[in-house]
């Protein structure tokens, strides 16, 4: 039997986000998804070297490397349409929910157990997600910082914004990655390598 998931999941590098901005690059969530990964592996990885935590940092990169896979399918809805209101966002979880089920269905029956937990939330990895739904946010606060270093008025708005999510989340984790790692995003090369 053929399977079309992995020529699927490869698609992932055509799905662009940002898609209502004008952007001085284009990201897709192919590179999203890496950012995501890097970032949720640091994130576990700074709460169990600084905070005691006994996370699975691999899992949870892992779990990141597939979060927006079901946009393949969906494609990448923008974020104020996403939040509208309480009725959007439930409708586009149960749109991302048949997304992930149609996937799944392209896979065969001994690799299914293996990928459904990076579609189907499994409460077992629920401090995981929590790590890669604060990835998420961090890699989009990174994309804002990097379109506003390139003099990208377009994000000037969203730059504060999500500032101000990343500051919300009540992770030390997160806390930590933005004393220690996030003020180099701000640096030019040039600073970076002084």
């Amino acid at each position: 039997m053929s399977s079309n998931f992995f020529a699927m999941v490869n698609r992932m590098k055509l799905i662009n986000r940002w898609a209502l901005m004008q952007n001085t690059k284009q990201e897709n969530i192919a590179e999203h998804s890496h950012s995501v990964a890097v970032i949720a592996h640091a994130l576990a990885l700074i709460g169990n070297r600084k905070f005691g935590k006994n996370y699975n940092a691999e899992r949870a990169c892992l779990l990141a490397i597939y979060h927006d896979t079901t946009e393949v399918i969906t494609g990448d809805m923008p974020t104020p349409v996403k939040y509208y209101n309480d009725e959007i966002r439930n409708v586009y979880k149960d749109i991302e929910h048949i997304a992930g089920q149609r996937l799944l269905s392209m896979l065969e029956e001994d690799f299914k157990d293996d990928y459904e937990p990076l579609f189907e939330k499994q409460e077992g990895d629920a401090e995981l997600w929590a790590l890669v739904k604060a990835a998420d946010k961090i890699s989009a606060l990174i994309k804002c910082i990097e379109e506003k270093r390139m003099g990208n008025l377009e994000f000037d708005h969203a730059l504060v914004k999500q500032e101000k999510i990343i500051d919300a989340i009540n992770l030390e984790e997160v806390e930590y990655f933005k004393e220690h790692f996030l003020p180099a995003y701000y640096l030019t090369l040039d600073e970076h390598t002084k």
